[in-house]
């Protein structure tokens, strides 16, 4: 089967369930023809897009004689996805863990809750002040809240150093590359990257709650330097421009390209500081007089890193256990000893037709990429630059 009639195939696709659910396309800056004769046609009904899903994998299957093996199995791993995306959008019903594993490449698995209760143990004896742990959690982290009129300056300050640093660390940035910092309200995320083309992204933080200055060096290295921003840029030039690889001009939910981009970006700030990188975060806060104390950030951010899997218990509990979002929301109050605000707001996010499975490209993602890596900057920027699937960074 002929590359010219594969990977237009592969678009037309993902183009197409697009239409269906908003968000799916995350990212498209491919042929504007191929595009616009997809949305001048009429709505193609989501059955009919199962069934180009599994035909474009049975013709891959069959052999890409045009398409190097790599090339081929990562748009099958994708096509994939697409067809479990096309499937339950339809309403056929599929097990919660069996759609995660189909779209995204990894199997969710539970965190004992006695790993999380270990955690709590390790935050008590590192939190300032006395008192139950959850109101002196709570109290700690919401006091670390960015002021609002020094939020734009700190990202900015942030945002440039790590360019720096990034050009430097993983063979550098291309000419012309941008990003736009925007804050935005009313969105399930904290922060997204709309990557538009041209080497242009567009970076929401979303404030309809406070952002906290323990969370904002991870969000400007995640959504721009060196992650999501980095790495789109980085495939335009080298496999989209260089190589012709249009497959890479769109960048889809519901699909392993996610997984590893997620993980690569929630590995970034680790991946530009080491794992301590709250001093390089202090000298740019504590001058715009954000609160923030590296000592006491650290000590905190590592004993309570096993907490960021309560995101995937409570994920299992919504959509394979069929408990109700008050449940949901209960369990983030306990296990991620979150606010109400800030629990309600986990749980949106879970329950958003677009991410409901979502949520396994962090939790599963980063451990995948961090393995992957090893600290090895030359890994790190291979998750930047080659067509890799999940299967590939186990194999590795």
């Amino acid at each position: 089967m002929a590359e010219a009639d594969l990977v237009p195939r592969y678009l037309e696709l993902g183009l197409g369930l697009g239409r269906h659910l908003d968000g799916l396309v995350d990212a498209y800056y491919g042929p504007a023809d191929l595009r616009e004769r997809v949305e001048a046609a009429p709505l193609r009904p989501l059955p009919a897009l199962a069934d180009d899903a599994r035909r474009l994998v049975g013709d891959l299957d069959g052999g890409a004689a045009d398409l190097e093996p790599r090339r081929a199995a990562w748009i099958r791993a994708q096509a994939l996805g697409l067809h479990t995306v096309a499937r339950t959008l339809a309403g056929e019903a599929i097990p919660y863990v069996d759609e995660v594993e189909a779209c995204y490449g990894v199997r969710p698995r539970e965190v004992p809750e006695e790993e999380l209760a270990a955690a709590h143990q390790r935050l008590d004896a590192v939190l300032p002040g006395t008192g139950p742990l959850r109101e002196r959690y709570i109290a700690w982290r919401e006091s670390q809240t960015v002021p609002p009129d020094r939020l734009e300056a700190a990202i900015r300050s942030l945002a440039e150093d790590f360019r720096e640093r990034t050009s430097r660390s993983f063979g550098g940035l291309p000419e012309g590359e941008e990003v736009e910092w925007l804050l935005e309200t009313d969105k399930p995320w904290s922060g997204f990257n709309y990557y538009v083309g041209g080497l242009r992204s567009r970076v929401a933080i979303n404030v309809d709650l406070p952002v906290l200055s323990t969370s904002l060096g991870h969000l400007v290295a995640h959504e721009a330097y060196p992650g999501h921003h980095t790495e789109h840029v980085r495939k335009e030039v080298g496999l989209v421009r260089r190589r012709d690889h249009l497959e890479e001009s769109i960048f889809l939910v519901g699909t392993p390209q996610c997984l590893l981009a997620e993980g690569l970006a929630d590995l970034a700030l680790e991946a530009l500081l080491g794992e301590r990188p709250e001093p390089v975060v202090a000298e740019h806060l504590s001058p715009l007089g954000v609160p923030y104390d590296a000592e006491v950030v650290a000590a905190v951010a590592s004993a309570g890193e096993a907490l960021a899997a309560v995101r995937g218990n409570v994920a299992l509990l919504l959509h394979r256990d069929g408990a109700g979002p008050e449940d949901a929301v209960a369990a983030f109050e306990r296990w991620a000893l979150l606010p109400r605000r800030r629990a309600e707001k986990a749980v949106q996010f879970l329950t958003d037709p677009t991410w409901r499975a979502y949520i396994f490209c962090y939790v599963e993602g980063l451990s995948l990429c961090r393995r992957f890596v090893g600290g090895d900057p030359a890994r790190f920027e291979r998750l930047l630059t080659e067509q890799l699937t999940p299967a590939d960074l186990v194999a590795a």
